[in-house]
């Protein structure tokens, strides 16, 4: 059920993206303009479509995409299932499948996601103490690290 993303995936890729950005981000930073304009389908279809971003991403796939992880080294970049599917344990599987295969050992979370922060918690990834801004905001992000 998770494979290597290909470029018939971007569509979707860039869909739950999107989407997610939209619930889960949206009321944090309050960009509608990012969020509407800026981050659309499109946009990131073209971004995901460069071959070096590509192949850091793998899908859940049972017949309907359902989620997705990015992977650079042993970090878990993004880590999205589609609000629809979410509470399946289809981001556990991922998360699990990141650990398992290419040894991911940290991530970075925004300080405000506390159910982003809540889930990576109970599959062993907890704050380290360190963070830093996210990119031309002032929202915290936090490094969580994997504990053994």
């Amino acid at each position: 059920m998770i494979r290597k993303a290909t470029e018939k995936d971007l569509c979707r890729i860039a869909e739950i993206l999107v989407y997610n950005n939209r619930v889960n981000f949206l009321p944090i930073f309050g960009d509608e303009e990012y969020s509407f304009c800026r981050m659309s389908v499109e946009n990131l279809m073209k971004e995901y479509a460069a071959p070096e971003k590509l192949s850091q991403v793998w899908v859940y796939d049972d017949g309907i995409l359902r989620g997705l992880v990015q992977i650079r080294g042993t970090e878990v970049v993004k880590l999205f299932v589609d609000v629809f599917f979410q509470n399946r344990g289809i981001g556990a599987e991922l998360l699990e499948f990141a650990v398992r295969e290419h040894g991911a050992d940290h991530l970075y979370a925004l300080e405000k996601n506390l159910r982003g922060i809540a889930f990576y918690g109970r599959h062993g990834f907890f704050p380290s103490g360190e963070w830093e801004y996210e990119e031309g905001t002032t929202e915290k992000l936090l490094l969580l690290k994997k504990t053994k």
